[in-house]
C-alpha cells in the first residue's frame, strides 16, 4: 500500500511539474506575441496625424516615422483622399512626441535602395497638432524613374561644339 501511493505521488508530481512548463511555455509565447506584434493590451501610448502627399512610392503600411533620425511611429494606414485627389496617410505617433502646425513631412529612402520612411520636421512655432490633425507641409519622393530618365535623355540632347543640326 505504501509502495502504490508513493508511485501515485511521484506520478503527480511529474504531472504537476509538466504542467507548470507548459503554463510558463505559454505566458512565454502569448509575451513574445505581443511584443512582436506590437499590441497594445493596457491603453495605447501613441495618437494618430494625418498628412496629404501628391505620391507615396514606396511607402508601406508598417513604415517607420522618424524625427532627428529617431523612431517615433509607423505608418498606420494609406488611403485615398477622393476630395482632395491625393494619397492619405495615418500616422500612430508616441505620445509624448510633440508635432507643431508648422511641421513637415517628406518621404526619404533609407540607404541607397532601402526601404522608404516618413520624416517628419516638429516645427515649433504656431499650436501643438491635436490627435487627428494633419500635416499641411508634405514633400513627395523622387521619382527614381524619371531622374534616371531625364539624365539619360538630356545627356543626348546636349550639342557638341561644332557640330551642325544635319550632321550625326
Amino acid at each position: 500500500m505504501r509502495l502504490e501511493r508513493w508511485r501515485n505521488m511521484r506520478k503527480y508530481s511529474m504531472e504537476t511539474t509538466v504542467g507548470v512548463f507548459v503554463v510558463i511555455g505559454l505566458l512565454c509565447v502569448g509575451y513574445m506575441t505581443i511584443k512582436l506584434g506590437k499590441i497594445s493590451l493596457f491603453g495605447d501610448d501613441t495618437y494618430t496625424l494625418q498628412a496629404r502627399f501628391a505620391s507615396v512610392s514606396g511607402l508601406k503600411v508598417g513604415s517607420p516615422v522618424e524625427i532627428f533620425g529617431i523612431r517615433v511611429g509607423r505608418v498606420e494606414k494609406i488611403e485615398i483622399d477622393s476630395q482632395k485627389e491625393m494619397a492619405l496617410i495615418h500616422m500612430d505617433i508616441h505620445k509624448g512626441v510633440k508635432v507643431y502646425e508648422d511641421g513637415s513631412a517628406s518621404i526619404k529612402t533609407a540607404g541607397l535602395i532601402g526601404d522608404k520612411f516618413l520624416k517628419i520636421d516638429p516645427g515649433g512655432s504656431g499650436n501643438v497638432l491635436k490627435p487627428g490633425g494633419t500635416i499641411t507641409e508634405t514633400t513627395s519622393p523622387p521619382d527614381i524613374e524619371d531622374l534616371i530618365g531625364s539624365l539619360a535623355f538630356g545627356q543626348i540632347k546636349k550639342k557638341t561644339p561644332g557640330s551642325k543640326a544635319g550632321n550625326k
